[in-house]
């Protein structure tokens, strides 16, 4: 059962998710040879300003 966890900046609608989840479901299908029941797919959404990149928080950028 693949479980994939997947970190995103806060902003992205539903119509957005659904697409991702299912084309990552799909991906992980053809890739593995899984079934798509036995797929998961956790969204967790970050606020900028507790990402930083370079030393950075993206909010700040």
């Amino acid at each position: 059962m693949p479980t994939i966890n997947v970190q995103l900046f806060e902003g992205r609608t539903p119509e957005q998710k659904r697409a991702f989840v299912a084309a990552i479901t799909e991906a992980t299908c053809n890739t593995l040879g899984s079934s798509p029941e036995s797929v998961d797919v956790l969204i967790h959404e970050v606020k900028k300003e507790h990402w930083a990149t370079a030393g950075k928080l993206w909010s700040d950028q």
